[in-house]
């Protein structure tokens, strides 16, 4: 690592910043890694000025794996990024020993943080997680970031995660309770150098008017947003110049499709607790931005053709292809 475990809250506040989408991956009909349709999707996604990727987590359909074929996944995305962009990755076993040799595999291929989700069976009162994570940081010195989602089955408490972003290699949160007064309350009580991302694009404005440093972690917001990501680049650029009046105007032009995005997404997801019928409609998203989306691995089915067509006008309209 380029970073000593006492250097990388330090290191991730200087390093950790802009867009880090977590991308869909492309699998074959079979079932396979679609190797070429992934690289191809990497070669865009260092095009459209992505800081970096956070890879292995639900959306990209990481949690149907088996251990070869993440581990395998992982090299491919290493090797086709080639340091050109950061890589980091998403940890979401319940087993402690299981996400350390997978935390080690990585580091070892160059990714340089970690997503850890907590665990989803058995571990569930504040000092069980607690153990968990102090487990991992007293093994790796690599940098972790936690996911504070209803997805896992227990949200993280305000208490806990306090207590956590004291651990030298906690470095942050990606805040997915879907509450703003949470991303509130977490930004005022923790230390200021732990970061709190919110995932979605509707807050991206209320964020840089803030002057919060600016880490859009692990979703897929950017990516989705297709022909009307300048529109997100330019309201950034102005509000970081200090123009807030033009940036909110700039951000306001596109709330029809945050609106959608939100839609299809962000509310199925809070509704089943689950992924699944999230990502299965950002298959052909990804295809008709002209990414690579592929089929969905079974047993999630793939959308309808009926469903397919009608997002594909959907998106059209809104001009985001």
């Amino acid at each position: 690592m380029e970073y000593t475990r006492g250097e990388a809250k330090q290191w991730a506040q200087q390093n950790l910043r802009g867009f880090y989408d977590a991308p869909l991956t492309p699998f074959t009909k079979d079932g396979l890694l679609d190797e070429p349709a992934m690289r191809d999707n990497i070669e865009q996604f260092v095009e459209m000025g992505m800081n970096g990727i956070v890879v292995g987590g639900f959306i990209a359909e990481a949690w149907n794996l088996t251990l070869s074929e993440w581990l395998h996944y992982h090299e491919v995305i290493a090797d086709a990024v080639n340091g050109r962009i950061d890589i980091s990755t998403i940890i979401l076993d319940f087993s402690a020993r299981q996400a350390l040799e997978k935390m080690q595999a990585v580091e070892k291929m160059g990714y340089r943080s970690a997503e850890v989700m907590n665990p989803a069976v058995q571990l569930k009162t504040d000092d069980e997680i607690f153990s968990f994570y102090k487990y991992l940081a007293d093994h790796s010195d690599m940098a972790m970031i936690l996911y504070r989602t209803p997805v896992s089955g227990t949200v993280l408490s305000f208490d806990l995660v306090r207590r956590l972003a004291d651990i030298d290699t906690l470095v942050g949160v990606k805040q997915g309770s879907l509450r703003r007064s949470d991303t509130y309350k977490l930004r005022r009580d923790l230390r200021d150098d732990f970061f709190v991302s919110e995932p979605m694009e509707q807050y991206f404005y209320d964020d840089l008017r803030a002057g919060y440093p600016f880490i859009q972690w692990a979703a897929f917001h950017y990516t989705v947003f297709g022909k009307k990501r300048a529109v997100i680049q330019e309201y950034k650029k102005l509000a970081e110049a200090g123009d807030m009046d033009k940036a909110y105007d700039v951000w306001k032009s596109i709330r029809d499709v945050s609106d959608f995005v939100e839609d299809q997404t962000v509310w199925h997801i809070a509704e089943t607790a689950s992924y699944a019928s999230a990502f299965a409609l950002l298959k052909p998203w990804y295809d008709a931005m002209g990414l690579n989306g592929g089929y969905t691995l079974a047993p999630v089915n793939d959308v309808s053709e009926e469903r397919r067509e009608w997002l594909v006008g959907k998106l059209k309209g809104l001009g985001v292809i």
